[in-house]
């Protein structure tokens, strides 16, 4: 069963089911129209995977990584489900990139990539939104992958069993599909990237690992609306401000 985190009509935030009758919790069960849905987890951190998509890499006009390049979005990065994202002002180029976003399920560290699935939460859907003009002129990426908002992720975290191998994940603007892969296509794995990252630092419960987009990043305007759909989790929908 999906979890999703939401205030409900009171105020109060709540973890509840995601199902086809509504969200439910505690025996009622609340149209999902009549409660604010939240991004479904807390993390201390997302660390992102950057050129994780051979033809992605190719349409950035950069080489293929040959080991995982990771990047971190803080937690004021986070947006949800029906939220407006907030473009930064005075940037031309600021895209949409789609991710399957894997939520970790306990502390852990040093995992070996055979053992890297048993400290899966589950699955979500991830729009790393890219500031591409200061991203171009910086190595760390803060102001190009960190500001406010840039990080809308949800509905739900999709239990592991829900989501194939070979997941389909799919991002279309105003109705429009513009980017359109599949699992099978990442570089490196989501075992692999999980031993990765933990050689080198600490994933708490709750941490999302975002594990990179595939070709047909574009720009974002003022007005659009967004949609991140995920074989076996279901469609993150978020709109766009821009405040020039």
């Amino acid at each position: 069963m999906a979890s999703v985190r939401f205030r409900d009509p009171a105020g109060t935030i709540r973890t509840g089911d995601w199902t086809d009758d509504g969200v439910k919790f505690g025996g009622r069960t609340y149209d999902p129209a009549d409660v604010d849905v939240l991004p479904p987890t807390e993390p201390s951190k997302v660390v992102a995977v950057g050129r994780n998509y051979a033809e992605h890499a190719d349409e950035m006009n950069q080489d293929v990584p040959d080991r995982p390049m990771l990047f971190l979005k803080p937690p004021n990065t986070l947006s949800g489900h029906g939220d407006t994202v907030t473009l930064p002002a005075g940037k031309e180029r600021v895209d949409h990139e789609a991710e399957v976003g894997v939520v970790i399920d306990e502390q852990c560290r040093h995992v070996d990539e055979a053992d890297a699935m048993d400290v899966v939460r589950g699955f979500t859907c991830l729009n790393d939104v890219s500031n591409r003009d200061d991203q171009r002129e910086e190595q760390n990426w803060v102001r190009g992958k960190a500001f406010d908002n840039s990080c809308p992720i949800g509905p739900v975290v999709a239990p592991p069993e829900a989501v194939p191998d070979d997941a389909s994940v799919e991002l279309r603007v105003n109705g429009e599909t513009k980017q359109s892969s599949t699992l099978e296509y990442l570089i490196f794995s989501i075992p692999a990237l999980i031993a990765e990252i933990t050689t080198y630092l600490t994933l708490e419960p709750g941490d999302v690992i975002a594990t990179g987009t595939p070709e047909g990043v574009g720009r974002l305007n003022d007005g659009d609306t967004v949609e991140i759909e995920v074989e076996g989790v279901g469609t993150l929908r978020h709109d766009v401000e821009r405040v020039d």
